[in-house]
């Protein structure tokens, strides 16, 4: 699969009007696949495609999807001041809409979890369901202390360093003890390349965001995944989210904070079979 990059929005014509006016699409973004609407937001110090390479193929299967890329991943430049998580989560949608997906699912991992849950708090019009993976409301203090060295590491440009300090952090236990030396040699090594430009940036608005007042107002399907051997975004936060969501659903997948590399097929049936039963 060598899905393309799209910056240019189409033009179409409005059926929906938004209660906001929308941005132009300016993200870069992954558009693969038919079917109902299925926008993905991507994790802090990620792209869309690092998040969800491993899934793409199957969720596109079954959906139309837009994954769009945050300032500082893929192709999207990085940006030159602090990250906004309202003009991030209007990107979201505007995105999509460019494409011509008038309403359509938010699927967010990780930092994408608050974002998507921003736009459907912005954008009531437009979401028809919400998945949200190994994410919170609001970091609680174990996370803001561990994104802040984060963001300290990832300042100075060493990206080996920056995978180093993650991987005992992002993996479960079992999973990074499973793996032979030369593996962790090697994942780490790949993980170091992949750490996106726009880092720095991403741990800053994970360490300040908050998104507790919009959960209540929520009225769309919603599933939390909650990663059960997770660190960098504990199971409390997670059940947080499904206890003040209304009508929220919660399952549970036993891994760290990575389920695209310890359980891809579980991690993305838990996802389309959720849509399946919710589609609009």
């Amino acid at each position: 699969m060598t899905p393309s990059l799209l910056v240019t929005p189409r033009r179409m014509e409005r059926t929906i009007m938004s209660a906001r006016t929308l941005p132009e699409a300016t993200f870069a973004r992954t558009v693969l696949g038919s079917g109902p609407g299925l926008v993905l937001a991507h994790g802090a110090g990620s792209s869309a495609n690092n998040t969800y390479g491993p899934i793409l193929e199957g969720l596109a299967a079954h959906h139309t999807v837009v994954a769009v890329d945050y300032p500082g991943s893929g192709e999207t430049p990085r940006s030159t001041t602090p990250l906004d998580i309202d003009e991030v989560a209007d990107q979201l949608v505007a995105a999509a809409f460019a494409e011509g997906l008038e309403t359509f699912a938010l699927h967010g991992y990780s930092l994408g979890g608050p974002i998507a849950i921003r736009a459907a708090a912005r954008h009531p019009e437009r979401v028809t369901a919400l998945v949200l993976s190994a994410t919170m409301a609001h970091p609680n203090n174990q996370q803001i202390l561990t994104v802040k060295v984060w963001g300290k590491l990832a300042a100075t440009g060493d990206r080996r360093l920056v995978s180093e300090f993650l991987f005992p952090h992002a993996l479960s236990p079992q999973a990074i003890e499973a793996m032979p030396a030369e593996q962790l040699e090697e994942a780490i090594t790949y993980a170091a390349a992949e750490v996106a430009d726009g880092t720095v940036e991403h741990a800053d608005l994970v360490s300040r965001i908050d998104v507790r007042d919009d959960l209540a107002a929520l009225r769309v399907p919603t599933l939390v995944i909650s990663t059960t051997a997770d660190h960098l975004a504990p199971p409390a936060l997670h059940r947080h989210l499904a206890d003040t969501i209304p009508g929220a659903q919660l399952a549970e997948i036993p891994t760290g904070h990575l389920p695209m590399v310890e359980r891809p097929e579980e991690w993305q049936k838990l996802i389309t079979d959720f849509l399946a039963r919710h589609r609009a």
